[in-house]
């Protein structure tokens, strides 16, 4: 199929053209040629957030279109605006931090939404591809990790568990969390093309099961190659923190858990990776290889002094 994929080149995209294109699929890549795109398929250069920079996707008519870096609804209706519907499918990351704050978990795909979740604007692009008849599927993942991740999450668990440094974490530590790795929400993603029954639908992806807090730091530190009984854990109280301080913690401090039955029933996708492989992975194939020699602690001590 002819495929466009806004983005490509980073952390998601890396691994999803790389199936992609084993698959025999005729890719476009649009992004802001920051980075390198693979000599097989055609590297179009340009800034999504501006009408210029998305000009020269202006009239070109695609079988389906990927989107993995759109966060508002006007990201996403830009590039239609331009393209027209996809002739087949129209795939979306999501968040999983559309959901609204529960006492059920795990959350499912039914569970209710937060209009004023910081994640607003894919739950708005979700209603409007459903309300222009576009057929869609669109993924909500929780945390995704693994080689290539942008943003501090494990590697923020690494940072400190390498450097001998205490690992703050809120309360007593048994707060879950969920992760899943980047090859597996790709393989998600590519494989839900082939798949009609997921056309309008949504799907949680992420890894099988859930961690505490704790349980993350003694992974994580399995995975680095470090005694888990050697990494000193400090508890801070979250209800006396500032928004600033709040931020220094990479996760959020409330349960997070999805229940992933329904991709891996209609997509009969199961993920590849457990949380031990995943942060084995990411730990030899990525942090290993840029580990900082002096990462940012400062703000630890708004969390625990």
């Amino acid at each position: 199929m002819k495929i466009l994929v806004m983005g490509g080149t980073r952390f998601v995209g890396k691994p999803l053209v790389a199936q992609l294109l084993a698959e025999g699929h005729d890719l476009i890549l649009f992004t802001r040629g920051n980075r390198p795109a693979p000599s097989a398929v055609e590297h179009v250069v340009g800034d999504r957030s501006t009408a210029e920079g998305l000009a020269a996707l202006e009239g070109r008519r695609f079988e389906v279109i990927i989107d993995s870096s759109g966060r508002s609804l006007d990201d996403s209706r830009a590039v239609l605006e331009r393209t027209g519907a996809p002739s087949h499918r129209f795939v979306y990351v999501s968040s999983a931090g559309v959901y609204a704050d529960s006492e059920l978990w795990p959350l499912d795909e039914d569970s209710p939404s937060d209009p004023q979740s910081r994640h607003a604007g894919k739950l708005d692009t979700e209603a409007w591809l459903r309300a222009q008849g576009i057929p869609f599927t669109s993924f909500r993942p929780t945390y995704i990790v693994g080689p290539g991740n942008y943003n501090p999450v494990e590697s923020w668990f690494f940072d400190r568990i390498v450097h001998g440094r205490p690992v703050p974490l809120p309360g007593d530590g048994s707060t879950i969390t969920q992760l899943g790795h980047v090859r597996d929400l790709a393989s998600a993603m590519a494989r839900c093309i082939g798949v009609d029954a997921a056309a309008n639908r949504l799907y949680n992806c992420s890894g099988r099961q859930g961690v505490t807090f704790r349980g993350l730091v003694h992974a994580a530190a399995v995975a680095a190659g470090r005694d888990p009984e050697s990494v000193e854990i400090r508890s801070f109280d979250p209800a006396g923190l500032d928004k600033k301080a709040r931020k220094a913690f990479p996760l959020r401090m409330a349960h997070f858990l999805t229940d992933i039955t329904r991709v891996r029933r209609e997509l009969a996708w199961e993920p590849q990776f457990d949380l031990a492989a995943t942060l084995a992975d990411s730990y030899a194939n990525d942090y290993a290889g840029r580990m900082p020699t002096s990462p940012d602690f400062s703000g630890d001590a708004g969390l625990i002094g």
